[in-house]
């Protein structure tokens, strides 16, 4: 089975509702060719680096799914294009990386903000582990 992500932006002016029926169509489009919903996550309204139609913020859904073939992308992008609601999308086909990448991401294992105290011990085991590394011995100069 090959894993995809698709993410699209929502058009901020619309209802919550409205907004929240666009990205479960899509969510339900995707389910009835027979793929398996990975994680759907709503990352919620946030600003474009530069203004689309006029806007200038957007709602963000990522969906990341399961699928045998890559026929659902076609009629996934064609509705995406043909929908007035959807300022932007973006679909990509995961390799293994992006898979493990995604699921490190979810596991909070990534984008973890450290504490000032396990910064400090990183910085302590860093030069430990660089010395031990290297495979040598220090060697003392002997010249008399």
């Amino acid at each position: 089975m090959r894993q995809y992500e698709v993410t699209f932006i929502v058009d901020p002016v619309l209802s919550n509702d409205e907004i929240r029926s666009a990205s479960q169509n899509y969510v339900e489009l995707v389910q009835s060719h027979g793929c398996e919903i990975v994680h759907l996550d709503e990352m919620g309204l946030r600003q474009l680096a530069y203004p689309i139609r006029k806007r200038t913020s957007g709602v963000y859904y990522c969906v990341e799914f399961k699928g045998d073939s890559g026929e659902v992308i076609n009629k996934l992008e064609l509705a995406l294009r043909r929908d007035e609601r959807i300022i932007r999308f973006l679909t990509v086909a995961l390799d293994k990386y992006g898979i493990k990448y995604n699921e490190d991401k979810r596991n909070g294992l990534i984008g973890k903000k450290r504490t000032k105290s396990e910064e400090k011990s990183a910085k302590k085991e860093k030069p430990k582990m660089a010395a031990a590394s290297s495979g040598s011995a220090p060697v003392k100069d002997e010249e008399e």
